[in-house]
């Protein structure tokens, strides 16, 4: 007999557990014939007894003594590659995640912290999320990603953090900030600053100003919101982006938003992974740790609003 086959290996450690045919043999569902058959196979891979009858019992013979443990600790590791026993304090992962820059700035340093206390082996990259990434996310070295999605394309996975509309970013002392709303003629006589990462969340304005005779211009195209709100709040740019972002701003600096009057796409939030991450019990935590952050954020799209005062 040259290999030893797994349903050997257990049925050698409950006989040796058991000490007794009859019992492993039960414990086995077999007959008491083909567990016999069975002791019979192991004793000829390791040239040994294994089993040593003595009156009416069996002893463990030395070389089974030595083989036990090892035998015990090779199906626990087989065991272990079925279901994995995730432990966030023990885990030592790297992990890699795409989002703006407002995420990145105003919500991880709260799961940073999270994480430094709960699972410090754990270490986070940032990388800007395009939004070409989100057909290619299975081939791209990223654990997950937070964007705005309507539909989720084919093998992503998500969980959804809430909804808002586009509103309009000014300087606090903007001509435009003594208005209600802020109309497509309005918004043509201004210079535009425009995120290039991201969702997409501004190109339905090119749309409807083509559809009405009209364009705008983009001043400053930038990937990073903070440089962004910066020139927004020194000129008389104007800037489109999701209301929870521009209640965040304006609590920032010299900032005030509006909404719009027109009829507007929502911004449906996603922290989205492909699929073959899903079964992964690491990455499963890990995402539900930053959603749980997420959501509870006072920068998050539910608490950001909720908090908000009304803008006249």
């Amino acid at each position: 007999m040259e290999r030893l086959n797994l349903n050997l290996l257990r049925a050698l450690v409950v006989l040796l557990e058991a000490r007794n045919v009859t019992q492993a043999a039960h414990q086995l569902h077999l007959t008491q014939s083909a567990m016999s058959r069975q002791l019979s196979q192991l004793r000829d891979y390791f040239s040994d007894p294994l089993l040593v009858r003595e009156q009416n019992d069996y002893l463990l013979s030395a070389k089974a003594k030595q083989l036990f443990p090892k035998v015990q600790a090779i199906l626990a590791d087989v065991d272990s590659l079925k279901q994995e026993t995730f432990h966030p304090a023990s885990c030592q992962r790297r992990f890699r995640f795409a989002c703006t820059d407002y995420v990145a700035q105003f919500i991880f340093p709260a799961v940073i912290n999270r994480l430094q206390r709960e699972a410090p082996g754990i270490d986070l990259i940032y990388e800007v999320w395009k939004p070409e990434h989100i057909t290619q996310l299975g081939h791209l070295p990223l654990d997950m990603a937070s964007t705005t999605l309507s539909v989720l394309p084919e093998g992503l996975h998500s969980i959804y953090l809430g909804q808002d509309n586009p509103v309009c970013l000014m300087a606090a002392d903007h001509p435009l900030n003594t208005s209600q709303t802020v109309s497509l003629t309005q918004l043509a006589d201004y210079p535009f600053v425009r995120l290039n990462s991201g969702g997409d969340k501004d190109s339905f304005i090119d749309k409807l100003l083509e559809n009405a005779g009209l364009s705008r211009r983009i001043l400053f195209e930038v990937p990073f919101f903070s440089a962004a709100f910066e020139v927004v709040a020194s000129n008389e740019c104007l800037m489109i982006l999701p209301e929870h972002i521009a209640h965040a701003a304006m609590q920032q600096g010299h900032l005030s938003y509006c909404p719009l009057d027109m009829t507007m796409p929502e911004n449906h939030y996603h922290l989205c992974w492909h699929e073959l991450h899903d079964k992964d019990p690491a990455h499963a935590w890990l995402r539900e740790c930053i959603a749980d952050e997420m959501s509870r954020s006072m920068y998050s799209v539910s608490n950001s609003l909720a908090a908000q005062q009304p803008n006249i």
